[in-house]
Formats: C-alpha cells, sequence, structure tokens
C-alpha cells in the first residue's frame, strides 16, 4: 500500500500512518494539496490527514481542499499528540534559549516555555522544526516534535511529554479517489456528507429536520463559507449510522431536498476511540 501525508518524516501524520498501516510505502509531501492531488491523479496512493484537533478545533485548509477534491473517507484514526522538547545530543535543558514548532504545537505547551524562559518560533511544522535544528547544531536551539522526529534525525529528547493536556488527540482521515463502502454488519459506522442549503429561511432547520424525525445522531456539524464568500456556506457534518440503513437513508432523501448540493465523502468503521467513556 502507498500511502502521503502532508510534513517531514517524523510528522505525527507520519507516526498515525505507521500506526494504522506498519508495512505502507511512506511518500513525504510539502503541503495538504499536493497530498489531494497525488491522491486524486494516482490510484495508488491514499493519503492520511488531519482534519480536527481536541483542542486546538479543525485543520486548517482541509475543508477548502475536501470539496474540490471530493476524495472518499476511508477510515478515521483518532491519535494521542505527546510532543517533547528536543535538541542536539551535546545540549542541556540549561543551554535552550529557543523552541521552534508548529503554531499549534506552541500554543499545547505553553507550560515547558514559560518556565524556562524559552523564545518561541513559529515554523511550519513539528518535524521541520526538528530537522532544522539537527542541521543549524546550535545548541541553544530545541524543538518539539515526536519521539520519531527525533530518532529520525539523530536529536535527544530533553524532556518527554511536554504538552499541557495528556488528553491532546487529533483525528485523521484515510482518503483516496476510488469510492468503496463497507457492508452494513453488526458494527459502529460514521457517513460523512458536505452540503450547501438553499438561500431560503429556515433551510438549515429543515435540512436537520429528518435525522431527529429518524432518530439519526450527528456527532459533527461544522460550516465554512464557500467559494470565498461570506453570503452561503458549506457544512461538513458525520452521521452515525451507515448509509444503506433505512433510517440513514430517508434522513439524506430529506436532506437532499432542502440542498443545492450534497456529496456523500465516505461511510467508514468508527474509530474505537469513539466508543471511550
Amino acid at each position: 500500500m502507498k500511502l502521503a501525508f502532508q510534513g517531514e518524516l517524523g510528522a505525527f501524520s507520519h507516526l498515525a500512518a505507521i500506526k494504522l498501516f506498519p508495512n505502507s510505502e511512506i511518500k513525504a509531501c510539502q503541503t495538504f494539496e499536493e497530498c489531494f492531488k497525488l491522491a486524486t491523479d494516482n490510484l495508488e496512493y491514499k493519503i492520511i490527514i488531519p482534519i480536527e484537533n481536541s483542542l486546538a478545533g479543525r485543520v486548517a485548509d482541509i475543508h477548502y481542499l475536501i470539496p474540490r477534491y471530493k476524495l472518499q473517507i476511508y477510515a478515521e484514526h483518532f491519535h494521542p499528540v505527546n510532543h517533547n522538547l528536543l535538541g542536539l545530543k551535546e545540549s542541556k535543558l540549561e543551554d535552550i534559549k529557543t523552541v521552534r514548532s508548529h503554531s499549534q504545537a506552541i500554543g499545547q505547551c505553553q507550560n515547558i516555555i514559560k518556565k524556562n524562559n524559552l523564545k518561541p518560533i513559529i515554523s511550519a511544522d513539528t518535524a521541520g522544526s526538528a530537522k532544522f535544528i539537527s542541521e543549524k547544531k546550535d545548541k541553544t536551539e530545541s524543538a518539539l516534535a515526536s519521539s520519531l522526529a527525533a530518532e529520525i534525525y539523530n536529536l535527544k529528547i530533553l524532556v518527554e511529554h511536554v504538552e499541557d493536556d495528556s488528553r491532546n488527540v487529533t483525528r485523521f482521515l484515510v482518503m483516496g479517489k476510488e469510492i468503496h463502502h463497507p457492508e452494513l454488519g453488526n458494527k459502529k459506522y460514521i457517513t460523512s456528507c458536505i452540503f450547501r442549503v438553499k438561500s431560503k429561511p429556515a433551510s438549515l432547520y429543515k435540512c436537520l429536520g429528518g435525522f431527529a424525525t429518524n432518530n439519526i445522531n450527528l456527532c459533527k456539524l461544522e460550516s465554512f463559507s464557500a467559494k470565498n464568500t461570506f453570503q452561503q456556506v458549506n457544512f461538513f457534518i458525520d452521521i452515525e449510522g451507515h448509509i444503506e440503513d433505512s433510517s440513514v437513508q430517508k434522513s439524506l432523501e430529506e436532506l437532499g431536498f432542502h440542498t443545492e448540493s450534497l456529496d456523500i465523502l465516505g461511510v467508514y468503521e468508527a474509530d474505537k476511540f469513539r466508543l471511550r467513556k
């Protein structure tokens, strides 16, 4: 299996990829759009994309790439985010003056930054920051990144698990070009859709009414502007249930009646993380 992700080797997307598909052939892409285009043009590739974080919210750009490329979702994966403070092999914690990482990682590790009076430097991604530290070879600089990044770039973990909240989790989606759904069985499923409502009063209310009528739960409802305007919005929804379930079908039929566009993005098994109490 060929799997692509955004970022440098050692990124959290890389960790999620090898957790799900340990024997896959991995390809690192510089941008999210490069990932989406690769999967669109090459059926051999699937991509693993972070869509939201439990602390920082949704990942920028993804909600605009999803309707543009309309790739199918095959699976979801919730991955714990454990940040580590990395430095050169000869560095000590008292040597460190700056810390470099992605803006979300910087925001999620404020306690250690303030405690050690470190100057934060915003970078494109966590693993790229680790690579930069490895190449620059300045023992006063550090990076916030994964333990895999430390291994790949031959860095030392100065302090492990420096995230402010140990419950920090990112949700990833595995996506590809071809359409295929799992058969309906005795499992929990998620059906993901994206739709645009008609520009009429109470349209959204009417769109969602079918789910209430058919006793179908929505576990995600998120809006974002359509075509860079503020006049219309797209809605991304995750439905608890399989598209072949009659109640889900009735809900989607009613939804389609009140929308300008409706695209089914995928049907897939719910990650076991959702079942945790």
